[in-house]
């Protein structure tokens, strides 16, 4: 995670000890992560990469065991 995300996390990145017995989707990522950063989430500019391929609908996430799943904040130049 970057900027605003991550200080909402309070991190760089979450380990999701989860049993993955079926792939992990959208909403079941936001129940599995703190509140505040689950809320942050909502943001229709936050985008979603898994495993290095940015998604063009985050709520089409279908995550496996192993796989990284990024979170993007939107970003602005200078």
């Amino acid at each position: 995670m970057l900027g605003k995300l991550a200080d909402l996390a309070q991190a760089a990145t979450i380990d999701l000890p989860l049993p993955l017995s079926k792939p992990l989707d959208w909403e079941g990522l936001k129940a599995a992560l703190p509140s505040a950063l689950a809320e942050a989430l909502d943001d229709p500019r936050i985008r979603v990469a898994i495993n290095g391929a940015l998604l063009p609908n985050k709520a089409k996430l279908q995550a496996g065991a192993g796989d990284e799943i990024a979170l993007l904040p939107p970003v602005s130049g200078g």
